[in-house]
C-alpha cells in the first residue's frame, strides 16, 4: 500500500465513530444531542461526502452549558495554580498520545495537509504546557509605592467565558484560546465553527479523560446566528474570545453590549510582505511563498500582499511564480501534498470569484488562477500569483483567505509604507531588508500588531499576538492572555498616619 492508502485507512478508522454516533455537544461532563434533537451535516472538502451529523445547539443548549460553567466556576477558580498546572500538563500528554488521530481527522475535516496538521496537534499540546506552567503565577501582581502608601495588585479569574473558534486549523486555535482561560481559573463554553467541528469534540473528550472536572469545559455546536448569538448575549458569560472575520467580530460586540461583555478579537488580515532590493531575495521568496501558500492560504497572518521595490519587481515576482508553480496540490493525507482542498464549496466559490475579479480589474495572472482537479474532486484551487496589481484593486484590499497572492511594486521606502498601511486591516507585516536602520524605521511606522523582520511567521509563545484597526482587539500570549481572562484588583495600605479630611466641625 502507498503512504496515502495507509493514511486513508487510518483516517477511516478514526472517522468511523463520528459517522456512527455523530458529533455531540458536551455539557457538565456529559455527551448529549441538541435539546431539540436537530442536527446539521458536516462534509469533507476532499470529496464533498458527509463526515458526520452534528448536534445543532441553540439558545437552550447554550443556557444549559453556561449554567454548567457557572456552577463549576467557584471550585475551579479556587483550585491552586499548582493543581491546575498538573491537570493542564495531563491534557497536553493526552493530546500527544492522540496526535495522529487528531491530525488525520483534522485533515479530512478541513482539507489542510498532513505535513502541517501533524505539527498543529503537537503545537496544541505545547500551548497547554506553556499556560500550564504559567498557572501558578496567574494571580501574581505588583507592589507599587506611593507617598505614605503601598499598593498591592492581584488578579482573579473573570468567570465563565465563551470561546468561538474558526474553521482554519481549529484544533490548534482552540487550544490557543482555551488553555490560558483554564490556567487563569475560568470555566469555558466553546462554540466551534460549523464547517469543522470534529476535533473540538476530540479535544473536550481528551481534557476530561485527563482529569478536568465536569462543567469546567463545555462544548456546544451550532451556527453563528443561533448558538453563537446566544453565547454572546448570555448574562452568565463574562467575556467572549473570538477568532474569525472582522464583520462577525463587529456583530459579536453589538450582541454583547447589553451585558457589557469583555471581548477579545483576532480578526481578518491583508498582511504585507515588503521586499527591498537589498534583501536576501532567495530567502525572501521562500518566505513569501510559505506565508501565502502554506495552510492553503487560509490563515489570518498570511502575507497576501507582496510589495516589491521596482528595481527588482520583475525578477522577484518571477521567483515567486516559479515556486508557486512547483507546489504540489493533492490529497491532504498524502505526505507529499503541500496544498489541499479549501474548507467548503461556499469558500471555494468565494476564492474563485476573487480570481475573476482580479483579472477583470486588470491584474496579470502569473501563476495558477483556476480550480485544480484534485483527488476526490473536492475544493482544490491552484496556488495563484497576480502581478501588476494596484493597491486600490479589490484583490489588494479585501481578504481572500485562500492561496492567492497580489504583487504590488513600490518606488521607495515612503511609498512602500504608504501602500502597506493603506488597508482597513493591521494584523501582521513582514519586512525583508539588510538595512538595520530601515528595519527599525519601517517596522515602527507599519500599522500592524506584529511585524517579522527577515523572517516568516515564527511564533514565540510569551510574545503578544494580535492586531490593530479591523484586525482585532486585545492580545494573546504570555501574560497578555491573563489580562483578558482575569480582573485586576488594587489594594492600598496606608503606611503612615495621615490627616483624614473632616467634613464636620
Amino acid at each position: 500500500m502507498s503512504d496515502l492508502q495507509t493514511n486513508l485507512a487510518k483516517a477511516q478508522a478514526y472517522l468511523a465513530r463520528f459517522q456512527q454516533d455523530g458529533v455531540l455537544n458536551h455539557i457538565a461532563g456529559k455527551a448529549m444531542p441538541a435539546l431539540d434533537g436537530t442536527t446539521f451535516e458536516s462534509i469533507s472538502p476532499v470529496d464533498l461526502k458527509p463526515l458526520a451529523r452534528v448536534a445543532h445547539g441553540k439558545a437552550g443548549d447554550i443556557d444549559l452549558a453556561a449554567k454548567a460553567a457557572k456552577e463549576a466556576f467557584p471550585a475551579w477558580a479556587a483550585m491552586s495554580g499548582k493543581a491546575r498546572r498538573a491537570t493542564l500538563h495531563k491534557i497536553a500528554d493526552a493530546i500527544v498520545a492522540r496526535a495522529e488521530e487528531i491530525a488525520f481527522v483534522e485533515c479530512m475535516d478541513t482539507g489542510q495537509t498532513l505535513r502541517f496538521m501533524e505539527k498543529a496537534a503537537l503545537r496544541g499540546a505545547e500551548n497547554f504546557r506553556f499556560f500550564a506552567d504559567k498557572a501558578p503565577e496567574a494571580r501574581d501582581g505588583k507592589s507599587l509605592q506611593g507617598p505614605g502608601q503601598v499598593n498591592m495588585t492581584t488578579r482573579h479569574p473573570i468567570g465563565p467565558v465563551g470561546v468561538i473558534t474558526p474553521w482554519n486549523t481549529p484544533f490548534m486555535l482552540s487550544t490557543w484560546k482555551i488553555a490560558p482561560a483554564l490556567a487563569a481559573g475560568c470555566t469555558v463554553v466553546h462554540k466551534p465553527a460549523e464547517f469543522s467541528p470534529l476535533t473540538a469534540r476530540l479535544l473536550v473528550e481528551i481534557a476530561e479523560e485527563a482529569g478536568l472536572p465536569p462543567g469546567v469545559w463545555n462544548l456546544v455546536n451550532g451556527l453563528g446566528e443561533d448558538a453563537g448569538k446566544s453565547l454572546t448575549e448570555h448574562p452568565d458569560i463574562k467575556a467572549i474570545g473570538f477568532v474569525g472575520e472582522s464583520r462577525t467580530g463587529s456583530m459579536i460586540m453589538k450582541q454583547g453590549a447589553d451585558t457589557l461583555k469583555r471581548v477579545h478579537f483576532e480578526l481578518g488580515g491583508k498582511n504585507p510582505v515588503v521586499v527591498f532590493a537589498d534583501a536576501d531575495l532567495d530567502r525572501a521568496a521562500d518566505a513569501a511563498a510559505f506565508m501565502i501558500y502554506s495552510l492553503n492560504g487560509e490563515r489570518c497572518t498570511s502575507s497576501s500582499r507582496l510589495l516589491v521595490e521596482e528595481s527588482i519587481y520583475e525578477r522577484f515576482t518571477a521567483m515567486v511564480a516559479d515556486r508557486a508553480s512547483r507546489i504540489k496540490v493533492g490529497h491532504p493525507l498524502d505526505p507529499e501534498s503541500v496544498v489541499g482542498p479549501l474548507i467548503h464549496p461556499v469558500h471555494e466559490k468565494k476564492v474563485l470569484e476573487y480570481i475573476d475579479i482580479a483579472q477583470g480589474e486588470g491584474a496579470t495572472l502569473a501563476a495558477g488562477g483556476a480550480k485544480y482537479e484534485g483527488p476526490g474532486g473536492g475544493c482544490y484551487v491552484s496556488p495563484t500569483l497576480f502581478t501588476n496589481v494596484r493597491n486600490d484593486m479589490r484583490i489588494a484590499q479585501e481578504e481572500v483567505f485562500g492561496p492567492v497572492l497580489s504583487a504590488i511594486p513600490f518606488r521607495d521606502e515612503a511609498d512602500a509604507l504608504a501602500i502597506a498601511n493603506d488597508v482597513q486591516y493591521g494584523l501582521a507585516g513582514y519586512l525583508w531588508t539588510s538595512d538595520v536602520t530601515r528595519a527599525f524605521r519601517f517596522s515602527d511606522g507599519l500599522q500592524a500588531g506584529m511585524v517579522w523582520v527577515n523572517s516568516e511567521n515564527s511564533r514565540h509563545l510569551p510574545a503578544p499576538f494580535g492586531g490593530v484597526k479591523s484586525s482585532g482587539i486585545g492580545r494573546d500570549g504570555g501574560d497578555w492572555s491573563f489580562d483578558f481572562y482575569m480582573e485586576t484588583k488594587n489594594i492600598a495600605f496606608a503606611t503612615i498616619p495621615h490627616a483624614i479630611p473632616k467634613l464636620a466641625k
